[in-house]
């Protein structure tokens, strides 16, 4: 399993469990919150009531004294009230009067009158003075169902208790704004919810994005490609990454240090032979024309040493180096103006002509020295397997896949067996037999510097044969 998946679905069921248990908890208190506003309501109305009918309860006029006539007139009142939303249009209440020997000698609904309730909590505990109240099932049938609350309150005289005044509510009036608040909170919860799952993605695809990063660093590491160490606001991963950095940086001094001495050892051979074989061969004796001819040999081999060490070197530091340091704009334009004008004094001795096709508003960033030296490569490559009086076409333009820069020659192409190679280090084709430098090779360095020039700056290098003859170098850079 993904530690992406891994981390989202511990993020998922701490959430969902937490959710949950504050959902039910709230959805469970809503019920009896509201029944305890409603009891510490009915507390109020019972006491306040009592005080209201305590006269007419000791004139023995309660039936139909002004306390009687009082709750006539508010059970027949008609309006309309909104409460949050909800309606409200009738009377509610019932209230209902004991003695002192709990007979009901008053109820606002007259259902009651004349019963003994002496024995219902309401009336038996407030007449012993403790708090009075009990909740009954509407049907006697159902004990399950709806149910009433009873709160009573103590009538007092002088200090004596002459009667118990109850007032009676259903709870189903309460059972819409339960509802509604349960509603609310469920659906506030849910959103909750939703808002915590879409963080825990946002939070897992982040955490594991730089995870994943990191990952596909130390898998370029391993191919030896060339990759920047990333960048992350956790601590730890910007350690590890900086780490890793370290430890390949240190990896590829030494591997590239061996590297450039097993290579420069092998290639220097050859022409430190021929120095050898030419300065053995030297004689103070010999005619002139011989001893001119070693002495320019020894030369020649001198300068292809030097030339090989330089590149060698240089292209051990390219292969290194990571990324670019100070990348710049560069107009691409001038810049391959720039490298024809050096190689045009040598395409005009051979009567070839370098024809340009160029989009003066193409740029890209990187490293001018660096791109120059790659145009400079290849101008070199294509002059030297150019026929004389022959075309080298250059063409920049802008593709889909980004800058395109196109060098044509008109020589013999590259055969089949080497297409795979031509790019690879100390690999070199015999200049052809119609050129200055027949069967001469080069170091076999160029087009693979070519090659890391361009992985640097995160393009492409190909060359192919072309379909009407010669060969087709093409650099690529993305943008």
């Amino acid at each position: 399993m993904k530690i992406s998946l891994k981390i989202f679905l511990g993020y998922f069921l701490l959430v969902g469990l937490a959710a949950w248990f504050v959902l039910v908890v709230f959805v469970d208190e809503v019920k009896p919150g509201v029944r305890q506003a409603m009891e510490d309501t009915l507390v109020d109305t019972a006491n306040v009531l009592a005080e209201l009918a305590k006269y007419d309860l000791k004139q023995g006029t309660i039936q139909h004294g002004q306390f009687a006539e009082s709750l006539q007139n508010y059970q027949a009142k008609s309006g309309v009230a909104s409460i949050w939303g909800i309606p409200k249009s009738t009377a509610d209440y019932r209230v209902y009067i004991t003695d002192r020997q709990g007979i009901v000698v008053f109820d606002s609904q007259a259902l009651a009158t004349g019963q003994d309730y002496s024995h219902w909590n309401d009336v038996y505990l407030t007449l012993k003075g403790q708090y009075g109240a009990r909740s009954t099932p509407t049907n006697p049938a159902n004990p399950d169902g709806d149910t009433i609350m009873y709160v009573a309150a103590p009538i007092l005289d002088m200090g004596q208790t002459i009667g118990v005044l109850t007032v009676a509510k259903p709870n189903s009036t309460m059972q819409p704004f339960i509802r509604r608040a349960q509603q609310k909170i469920m659906g506030w919860g849910a959103l909750l919810f939703v808002l915590s799952l879409g963080l825990g993605v946002a939070f897992t695809w982040r955490f594991t994005r730089a995870i994943h990063r990191l990952r596909d660093y130390a898998i370029a590491v391993a191919q030896g490609k060339k990759a920047v160490a990333p960048d992350s606001s956790n601590d730890e991963l910007a350690e590890l990454a900086q780490a890793m950095k370290t430890m390949r940086d240190e990896l590829d001094g030494h591997q590239h240090l061996q590297h450039a001495i097993q290579q420069l050892t092998h290639e220097l051979k050859s022409p430190i032979t021929a120095i050898q074989a030419a300065v053995e061969l030297i004689e103070p004796e010999m005619p002139v024309q011989d001893r001119t001819h070693f002495l320019n040999s020894i030369k020649t081999q001198s300068h292809r040493l030097q030339h090989m060490v330089q590149n060698i070197l240089g292209l051990a530091a390219l292969e290194q180096q990571q990324m670019l340091a100070l990348p710049v704009n560069i107009t691409l334009a001038t810049l391959v103006t720039q490298q024809t004008q050096l190689v045009k004094d040598r395409a005009d001795q051979r009567n070839i002509k370098l024809i340009t096709s160029l989009d003066p508003a193409l740029s890209i960033q990187g490293d001018a020295f660096l791109c120059g030296q790659a145009l400079s490569n290849l101008l070199e490559n294509a002059l030297d397997f150019s026929p004389d009086n022959s075309k080298i076409h250059i063409r920049l333009s802008h593709t889909v896949e980004g800058v395109c820069l196109q060098i044509k020659d008109e020589g013999s192409g590259i055969p089949d067996y080497a297409l795979s190679r031509v790019s690879d280090k100390f690999y070199s084709l015999a200049r052809p037999a119609n050129t200055p430098n027949a069967g001469q090779k080069s170091t076999g360095l160029g087009l693979n510097f070519v090659l890391q020039i361009m992985a640097l700056h995160r393009g492409k290098f190909a060359i192919a044969n072309a379909e009407s003859g010669g060969v087709i170098a093409s650099l690529l850079w993305p943008g």
